[in-house]
């Protein structure tokens, strides 16, 4: 798998993957436009946005028809949008690569945005939000972020408020499609079977009409985002009714592309990377604390954490709070053994070819890593940068992200007893 970036002449990127003999072809569409480029009077526009384009355009004026001509081919199609990038992907058997190229770039050059979709879909995703709402297991993830970040594009909700949503107009999205869907700031990912030097040309002749202005840009990121950094461990408590608590604890870390991020990844691996790591071995097998114990990473451009999430019995919150802060303080005292550090790492390089194996992850794999590291690494590559870190690289990061200025955590529970947590965390 060796990836090859081509840049238009307009500044449209396009990164091919041919995969000789692959059952399938994916071209996948990303753009650098997320929830941190937005304004706080148009958060959730993004996502907002990526459901609309698939409402009509000039060439196909209803959704049936962009549903039907894809269903007709057998393709699997879906969006999604992060805090900074949104991505349109399509999927099928390789002799329909030049129709996905044509309705996927028609989706996304040519959308009408029409008024009386938009009304339509603001009821879509009001709901949407408040399902998400409704799960404490996830919502606790959103309450984490506003912890973290406050009032900034990095602490919003991705989709918004239903306030908001139901504010946005016509206007909206196009103004935002003016500053934001342009050829400096898109990227076209084509993986698995086809033949490069015709479909760079069919691409190219698709992405002609593209936009050429200047591309915003997105928000710095405030790690102090009410002016005064972070000194002690901060707690964020939503209260709800639920039959057991879910908390997530985590660490201010760095961006995607620090050269720390591969020991992050082996450090992560040992905490909570499956059901021999210790996480799920203190909390769940010892202590029978809990059924799911998981912790991973959140990588941006210019910031990022570490992130443990948990299920557990609301009377003991409180002793699964002392038993992950434990693990963390192992982490920081103890070298971790040879045995451990040669799970963790194989662990991380089998899950990574694991996950390679569609047409469809390769496009995301290689699409994430042009825009969040700028720089796209081969398995191989990666896997090398893995196999390097040592045991004192771990212990030496745990000691830099394991502190009490770092240290968050958000419950969504009936009930939290916060000044007996904060003595806790504080022990750190």
């Amino acid at each position: 798998m060796t990836p090859k970036k081509t840049i238009l002449p307009n500044g449209l990127r396009i990164i091919t993957v041919p995969i000789k003999d692959a059952p399938t072809v994916t071209i996948l569409v990303t753009v650098e436009a997320g929830s941190k480029y937005e304004t706080k009077n148009v958060n959730g526009l993004s996502h907002f946005l990526e459901h609309m384009c698939f409402k009509g355009t000039t060439k196909r004026p209803n959704a049936i028809d962009i549903s039907r001509e894809l269903d007709s081919i057998g393709a699997h199609y879906n969006a999604s949008t992060s805090q900074e990038f949104t991505g349109y992907y399509a999927k099928s058997h390789p002799k329909h690569i030049s129709k996905l190229v044509d309705v996927i770039s028609d989706m996304y050059l040519n959308p009408t945005f029409p008024a009386k979709e938009i009304e339509k879909e603001k009821g879509v995703i009001v709901q949407e939000i408040l399902m998400y709402e409704d799960m404490p297991q996830r919502h606790v993830f959103d309450v984490f972020l506003e912890l973290m970040y406050g009032d900034q594009p990095a602490g919003w909700n991705i989709a918004g408020t239903p306030e908001l949503v139901k504010s946005f107009s016509q206007e909206n999205f196009l103004a935002y499609r003016r500053e934001h869907y342009v050829a400096s700031g898109t990227i076209v990912v084509v993986a698995g079977n086809f033949e490069e030097a015709a479909l760079l040309s069919e691409i190219e002749k698709a992405f002609a009409g593209i936009s050429v202005a200047a591309k915003n840009a997105k928000f710095a990121v405030n790690e102090a985002p009410n002016g005064v950094p972070q000194t002690a461990p901060a707690i964020k408590f939503l209260e709800k009714k639920t039959d057991q608590t879910h908390l997530v604890i985590g660490v201010r870390t760095f961006g995607a592309g620090d050269k720390r991020a591969p020991a992050l990844s082996v450090l992560n691996s040992v905490l909570g990377g499956g059901m021999s790591a210790r996480l799920f071995q203190k909390l769940r097998d010892e202590l029978g604390i809990c059924y799911y114990v998981r912790s991973g990473t959140d990588e941006y451009t210019d910031h990022g954490s570490l992130i443990i999430s948990a299920g557990v019995d609301s009377d003991r919150i409180g002793e699964a709070t002392k038993a992950i802060i434990g693990e963390m303080k192992c982490m920081k005292d103890e070298i971790v053994s040879p045995e451990e550090l040669a799970k963790a790492k194989e662990q991380i390089i089998g899950g990574l070819y694991l996950g390679l194996e569609s047409s469809d992850a390769i496009a995301d794999f290689v699409s994430f890593q042009e825009v969040l590291r700028g720089k796209i690494l081969t398995p191989e590559e990666y896997s090398e940068k893995i196999a390097a870190v040592s045991a004192e690289d771990v212990r030496t990061l745990a000691h830099e992200i394991f502190t009490p200025e770092r240290l968050n955590i958000a419950l969504i529970s009936k009930e939290a007893d916060t000044a007996a947590l904060s003595e806790i965390l504080a022990t750190l």
